[in-house]
């Protein structure tokens, strides 16, 4: 873990076993269950842990493909003590995670050379977005970077006013339309403003409506176009936010969202209220989107960026007491 120190602090790492808590509670219970007088890894064991993980969201796909690795390496070795099963099932998921996670460190301070660099949000109403976005602004620009902010959704009672609310407290700009505007001219407007002011970061909400996966579509496109047509290349990156406590319809709301449009990054809220955190692990895996944030508490400094290592950790903390018990 020491490649991570200089990156979280002791504080955000106790943040994310607050927030995972619920999670690893639930999960280390179930696991403990089907461990109780069993010595070694057998078809039972492995049978009792497929239900464990599908129970905990990890999702049928995944859940799968960490049983058969784990099968093979039974095979392997011919005999594995159910003491060393958390081991192997820590690699498994971190092996898993890693596969689509962001490569490079990420720092809100040393973002790419392209400016400005342009971030559309999407994702369903409910799930915490605009809280998302009021939070990624407040952390960019306490890093000293020029943020302005897009309000284009203009159809959710009250968006735009909660908008406003976390631009003023992260002491950015927001531009903006009365409600009921088309999306797009907003969109239009905040990027040519951006070019303007020299924004380092423009980030564009929208509407959060799944009425119909078409609409949902040419919606998105429009307003992706308008953006192109302003800032060539534009959107940068689509970030697509999921609410972690929603567990198997987070995993319907990403395939609608992806077969709608592009996704480069997903951020996963409210695990701090839930036992279903498992649902990262499945949704990173199944569709090979990396997890860039993760909200695990109110706070603004409870979204996290996501790092597979301290996350497997977190959501295996104290596991060893359950074998002591």
């Amino acid at each position: 873990m020491g490649l991570f120190k200089s990156f979280f602090s002791p504080k955000q790492k106790e943040s994310l076993d607050k927030g995972l808590k619920k999670t690893n509670k639930s999960f280390l219970s179930k696991l403990g269950n089907i461990l109780v007088g069993k010595s070694k890894v057998d078809v039972q064991v492995l049978d009792d842990l497929e239900e464990v993980l599908i129970s905990s969201d990890v999702g049928v796909e995944t859940t799968i493909k960490i049983i058969d690795s784990i099968e093979k390496r039974v095979l392997k070795e011919k005999y594995i003590n159910t003491s060393e099963l958390d081991i192997i099932l820590k690699e498994e998921i971190l092996s898993i995670l890693t596969e689509s996670s962001i490569n490079k460190e990420f720092s809100f301070s040393n973002i790419n050379d392209i400016t400005p660099y342009v971030i559309m949000v999407v994702g369903v109403n409910g799930v915490g977005k605009t809280t998302t976005i009021g939070k990624l602004a407040h952390k960019y620009s306490s890093a000293g970077k020029n943020v302005l902010l897009g309000a284009s959704d203009t159809f959710r009672a009250g968006a735009i006013d909660q908008l406003q609310i976390w631009a003023d407290r992260a002491n950015v700009e927001l531009i903006k339309q009365k409600m009921g505007s088309d999306p797009a001219s907003v969109a239009h407007d905040t990027m040519e403003s951006g070019l303007r002011k020299k924004s380092d970061i423009i980030i564009i909400d929208t509407a959060g409506r799944l009425h119909n996966k078409i609409n949902l579509m040419n919606e998105l496109t429009k307003v992706k176009k308008v953006m192109n047509n302003v800032i060539s290349n534009a959107p940068n990156e689509v970030v697509l936010v999921l609410d972690g406590s929603t567990g198997q319809n987070a995993f319907e709301q990403a395939k609608q969202f992806t077969q709608a449009t592009e996704v480069n990054s997903l951020v996963v809220t409210k695990l701090d209220g839930t036992a279903k955190g498992g649902v990262v692990l499945g949704i990173s895996d199944q569709f090979q989107i990396p997890v860039k944030f993760i909200g695990v508490g109110e706070s603004i400094e409870d979204l996290q960026v996501f790092d597979p290592k301290l996350f497997v950790d977190s959501f295996f903390k104290k596991i060893i007491k359950f074998y002591e018990n």
